[in-house]
């Protein structure tokens, strides 16, 4: 259902918002927070996990927001998780610390408050207005505008109501603790033997001596930012992936490190001699999928729109990317391979020929193998390519092992089932299972090691017949998300421990590992209840002063499938409307519904030369049981 032109904020009928529960607060100073201690305030409540991409987009979407009205807003980050190590509330505070979360958050382990707002997807949005009434609901991604507009209606009419009140929110900053590296991410060795770590938490990169401890120098001014320049100048956000250039290519290109700048969604060259950066592919914005703006035009004119389906490419200077995660460099496809986390696909990149080309996915976030153009993946986070030119990847939301053949143009997956399932099991790879995996590691004889990031352990794919066995190498590990393999020391693999700041060496044993049989897991949502026969609608209201955005066609557009399969009779697919009927088969009786939707809007003043445009859009997981007698209805809000 949706609105052509919105010259007001819809509001919701006026409900009181529910208490704030959970097992405790963070950045609060040790004190709970009440729904009546934020009276006064608008309160934006954002339902987060700390594995979900798209709940990092929008923590990013919010900083600004949050600075320019931290005198009448308050942010309340309600971390509901995924993962059953999200749940550990020393690896919620570390991760609250490690993307400068500058707000109060409620860890919310049991999904309390997320039932009570029936939250139905990561990220969603509500806002409160000072006097405790809900007025709104946003879920995914592309919101910031609606948020601002929203924020700034509120605190006139409450200001002239004499309801606001200005003053500090209940926010207390913690203190870190200093280290020579904070939230490392990935590493390369050097020449000379020392290691270039993307030191995330220091937005830089950081070379320490070949004991990977000491500290040689910082590339970067550690402040958060994109800015090209030397060493002391130049600036990054998050910074995790690293790529040696070839040395063939040194001199032409003029950097030897190729840099995934992940938050400033942006490729960078660092020259290794005096430290120089340059930004060598993206413009420092996010690619949203169905945008009209992700590529600027040659002529710097209006832009259109860009499909970006598999093979096409574009100027790297002139093209959004979404929050390139890792980098390695393919001799097969003579480029670089990048792991664009944020949209779920593969791209490479070709500095020679200066060229961005999407390698492979699809875009839409699940585990499906097949040819480039028909795969999905799920935050594909760390890459490596081995001796045979397999690009091995892993596939941090869908907690798989998988690889892109460039030979036979096509993608498998060796270990992992889909977005939902996961644990620690070792054992025959089709059997094995991690926990959000962030790096790997190709060893010459075939093998690979897997950084196997919440179950805190390094694990190794040894392959053989029915697909090959899955191994523990080590565990206790403090967030392992990167791998390095020094030169001249084949017996150990040097381990980027995230959340201990460190870089561990361990030794890799000559025969096989220990197995490990730790369990099975799947996320735990609540199950939504539903008949045969169910009428879903997105609900999407433009902000205020927004208008649906038709210049280049249809503004909206919604996609549905189920897992399994089975499950949806009809109904399953592509279309425009935002509404769609389905039919469930009560033989199969649960499984996942799979329903992105997504919705364009633009300045709805005809005045305006060049209206601002943006894109709000949502995957939506939901977990459903068909029950006979159960409600026809499923409402998801997109914005309303």
């Amino acid at each position: 259902m949706c609105d052509v032109t919105s010259t007001s904020a819809p509001r919701l009928p006026r409900v009181r918002a529910s208490e704030l529960v959970g097992r405790g607060w963070l950045n609060t100073g040790g004190k709970d927070v009440t729904l009546a201690d934020l009276r006064g305030k608008v309160v934006v409540l954002d339902f987060w996990t700390f594995c979900c991409i798209n709940c990092l987009h929008v923590l990013d979407e919010l900083r600004e927001i949050e600075e320019r009205h931290r005198d009448v807003l308050v942010i309340v980050g309600v971390h509901s998780p995924k993962f059953v190590h999200e749940a550990d509330p020393v690896a919620l505070a570390a991760a609250v610390e490690r993307y400068e979360v500058h707000h109060p958050v409620l860890d919310d382990p049991d999904l309390v408050t997320w039932q009570a707002f029936t939250a139905r997807a990561w990220p969603t949005l509500v806002v409160i207005d000072p006097e405790g009434y809900v007025v709104a609901q946003m879920a995914g991604e592309g919101h910031a505008h609606a948020v601002e507009t929203l924020v700034r209606d509120l605190v006139a009419e409450h200001e002239a109501k004499g309801t606001l009140h200005r003053g500090d929110g209940p926010y207390v900053a913690p203190t870190p603790q200093p280290t020579t590296l904070r939230f490392p991410a990935k590493a390369v060795e050097l020449p000379g033997g020392t290691f270039l770590v993307a030191d995330a938490g220091h937005h830089a990169l950081t070379e320490v001596a070949a004991d990977g401890e000491t500290l040689v120098r910082r590339i970067g001014s550690g402040e958060r930012g994109l800015v090209d320049g030397g060493p002391d100048v130049a600036r990054f956000s998050e910074p995790n992936g690293l790529c040696l250039v070839p040395d063939e290519l040194r001199e032409r290109l003029g950097y030897d490190v190729l840099v995934a700048d992940t938050v400033n969604h942006a490729l960078r060259g660092v020259r290794l001699g005096d430290g120089h950066v340059t930004t060598v592919a993206g413009t420092g914005e996010q690619y949203m999928v169905g945008a009209v703006d992700n590529v600027t035009p040659h002529d710097g004119g209006t832009a259109h729109p860009v499909e970006g389906g598999v093979g096409d490419q574009w100027p790297p200077r002139q093209v959004k990317l979404s929050s390139p995660w890792d980098v390695a460099w393919s001799p097969q496809l003579a480029a670089f391979v990048v792991a664009m986390a944020g949209n779920h696909t593969l791209w490479a990149f070709d500095d020679e020929q200066g060229s961005v080309r999407h390698l492979a996915g699809t875009m839409n976030e699940g585990l499906v193998d097949g040819a480039p153009d028909e795969s999905w993946f799920a935050q594909p986070s760390g890459l490596s390519v081995d001796a045979a030119g397999h690009v091995w990847l892993a596939d941090a939301e869908t907690s798989a092992l998988r690889r892109l053949d460039p030979a036979d143009a096509h993608v498998h997956s060796v270990a992992g089932t889909g977005l939902f399932d996961f644990g620690h099991r070792d054992g025959a790879a089709d059997q094995a299972l991690f926990q959000h995996p962030l790096g790997v590691a190709a060893l010459p004889d075939g093998s690979v090691l897997v950084a196997d990031t919440y179950n805190g352990a390094l694990r190794r794919w040894v392959p053989g017949e029915d697909g090959g066995t899955v191994s523990t190498l080590a565990t206790d590990l403090a967030e392992p998300s990167g791998l390095v393999l020094p030169a001249g020391d084949p017996d150990h693999v040097l381990v980027v421990e995230s959340a201990a700041h460190r870089l561990t060496r361990i030794a890799l044993p000559a025969g096989a590992g220990t197995q490990v049989d730790g369990g099975a897991h799947r996320t735990q949502r609540p199950v939504t209840q539903i008949g045969t026969d169910v009428a879903l609608e997105v609900v999407f209201h433009p902000a205020a002063g927004q208008k649906l955005d038709d210049r280049w066609g249809p503004s909206t557009s919604l996609q549905v499938s189920a897992t399994p399969p089975g499950l949806l009779l009809d109904g399953a697919g592509d279309d425009v409307a935002l509404t769609r009927t389905l039919r469930l088969d009560p033989g199969v009786g649960e499984g996942v519904l799979h329903v992105t939707a997504r919705a364009a809007s633009c300045d709805a003043d005809p005045g305006i030369e060049h209206p601002a445009c943006h894109l709000a859009a949502q995957d939506w997981g939901v977990p459903v049981r068909v029950v006979e007698g159960a409600d026809a209805t499923l409402v998801l809000p997109l914005h309303g």
